[in-house]
């Protein structure tokens, strides 16, 4: 957990599919920036497969690590990038499926938007079991 002016705050990083189902998570302190996590989050990308995030992870590292993977990124550019990337803005408006997802989560689990657990470890532990609510609510809903 990290300390703010607010006091003890942590950040969750999530990974899902394009459903909006969760595939992994990270916790970082409240204070650190997005795109260092993004290194363990985005290790195992699919060839052809497209990477929706938003402008914090706007780094030329990031991208050719999406690349290299033979995947393909949909990220805005900073406004202050003097070459702005080109990106798909029609796809990119599905990157509201992982918004909705933290919508989800909140909703399935009091204790998660309010933050009850003292540990991160703790804390982690009722996200995943949220998270296993959201896959089993969406395959009881599809059968």
């Amino acid at each position: 957990m990290g300390r703010s002016r607010g006091g003890l705050t942590t950040k969750l990083h999530a990974l899902t599919n394009q459903d909006g189902l969760p595939i992994r998570f990270e916790l970082t302190p409240g204070q650190a920036h997005d795109a260092p996590v993004c290194k363990r989050l985005l290790d195992a990308l699919q060839p052809g497969q497209y990477v929706l995030a938003d402008k914090a992870y706007d780094a030329d590292w990031i991208r050719e690590m999406i690349w290299e993977q033979g995947a393909i990124d949909v990220i805005p550019s900073k406004s202050n990038r003097k070459l702005p990337k080109d990106f798909d803005a029609e796809l990119y408006k599905e990157r509201n499926k992982i918004e909705r997802f933290f919508g989800l989560l909140k909703a399935s689990f009091r204790r998660i938007a309010t933050r009850y657990e003292k540990t991160s470890r703790n804390f982690l532990a009722m996200i995943k079991l949220a998270s296993v609510r959201l896959w089993i609510e969406f395959y009881e809903s599809a059968a």
